[in-house]
């Protein structure tokens, strides 16, 4: 049988939104949300939060651990390190990829996802190559065996940093991507990192609706669509940034 773990790595040490994770929305904390929401995916076995070393991050794992999920710590750095040591605790098969900073992360997206993979056979599967989703929904699956080739054989910094990189760029690789809406709606930035990511989430929960019907991403894109003045608040942020800067330093 098939064994299925979503890991979610999280951690205090954020250089343009410290604490970011802890953070409150609706007067739940941003980490909260996430992990909430990964428990409900059915198509999934484990939920498992995947948190860096050291007493900094000991906030973060309080908070996972009230929330009742496993806990794995390992390198700061090496996030990919991170995962690899994650996926082995959890004896997983299939790794479902979800990061902290993604507080309306939609269950069912990341479902169909897991499901594409698994329909396809394929080593890695996601939402994001090309996007087609607003940013803050991305979601991805590899197989343990190409987490740990993966562990195995990545060399460069941003391969270590952003874990899939060395198998969404490998050509023996089989990969399958889920294509979304399109249109305007890949331009939505959903994701924390920025205070004004926060103040962009601040005036949208004050229109969610309660409860899990906050939780289908369509809701989340009505409200910004009908109401644009709340995404202009973070727009013009590159969504491949991170990545960007992890190459220029490799």
């Amino acid at each position: 049988m098939t064994t299925t773990a979503i890991i979610v790595q999280a951690r205090m040490q954020s250089t343009r939104l410290p604490g970011k994770v802890l953070k409150k929305l609706g007067g739940v904390t941003v980490l909260e949300h996430a992990l909430s929401r990964c428990l409900r995916i059915t198509e999934a076995d484990k939920v498992c939060c995947a948190v860096p070393d050291g007493s900094v991050n000991d906030p973060v794992v309080a908070e996972a651990e009230r929330l009742g999920v496993k806990i794995v710590r390992g390198s700061e750095d090496d996030v990919l390190d991170r995962y690899y040591q994650a996926a082995k605790a959890c004896e997983a098969d299939v790794i479902v990829r979800v990061t902290s900073d993604c507080p309306v992360i939609d269950p069912n997206v990341c479902g169909q996802i897991i499901k594409l993979r698994d329909h396809t056979n394929a080593d890695y599967a996601c939402n994001n190559l090309p996007p087609s989703w607003p940013h803050g929904l991305d979601c991805e699956v590899i197989t343990f065996e190409w987490l740990e080739r993966s562990a195995r054989e990545a060399q460069k910094k941003f391969e270590r940093e952003h874990v899939t990189q060395y198998v969404r760029n490998h050509p023996e690789a089989h990969i399958e991507n889920l294509v979304g809406p399109g249109g305007d709606s890949i331009h939505h930035r959903w994701t924390l990192d920025t205070p004004a990511d926060y103040q962009f989430f601040e005036a949208l929960w004050r229109r969610l609706p309660s409860g899990t019907a906050s939780w289908d991403y369509q809701n989340i894109l009505n409200i910004v669509e009908q109401e644009p003045d709340i995404g202009r608040i973070n727009q013009g942020q590159d969504r491949s940034e991170g990545l960007k800067k992890s190459i220029r330093e490799s």
